[in-house]
């Protein structure tokens, strides 16, 4: 079933902002949303995304107020993890969250939401046809900060028939 409602966290964001990808978010989904607090973690940062955050509001981006659930508090993650997974715990059914965090994704998986990391928006992407290579735009990532160890860059040009 494709994917086509994510909620973002501030890194993967951040990091296709910086890298000039974030234009592929509403190219593969029909629904991106971001929670309050995450959006509050980019505009209290100097990062080229909080400049423009508030065009992508206007045009493609839902900035939205969500109650935080019990079961991913426990977890004691971030602000914005927390906030992130809890909307799509709360929306298991139809939302992807979009994370990178190691800890917040071994919540989902635990809770049983489905995830998404920046990574695998590349994968998806090639897939779609918005982009030829995933290896070229991976590197755009991690020259913006992204870490990613060596084995996951494996597995993610594995997933895009790159290696």
């Amino acid at each position: 079933m494709p994917i086509e409602k994510v909620i973002i966290n501030a890194s993967p964001f951040i990091l296709l902002c910086k890298s000039g990808l974030v234009e592929l978010l509403p190219e593969l989904f029909a629904e991106i949303s971001m929670p309050k607090m995450v959006s509050g973690e980019i505009t209290s940062g100097d990062y080229v995304a909080s400049q423009k955050l508030s065009d992508y509001e206007k045009n493609w981006l839902k900035v939205l107020s969500v109650k935080i659930v019990e079961d991913v508090l426990v977890w004691n993650l971030g602000d914005g993890e927390t906030a992130v997974l809890s909307f799509a715990f709360t929306k298991k059914s139809s939302f992807t969250a979009l994370i990178d965090d190691r800890a917040a994704r071994k919540c989902a998986e635990t809770l049983g939401i489905k995830t998404l990391g920046t990574g695998g928006i590349l994968v998806l992407a090639k897939r779609r046809g918005l982009i030829k290579n995933v290896f070229p735009e991976l590197k755009k990532l991690q020259n913006s900060g992204l870490w990613i160890s060596d084995e996951v860059v494996k597995t993610i040009l594995k997933q895009a028939n790159e290696l």
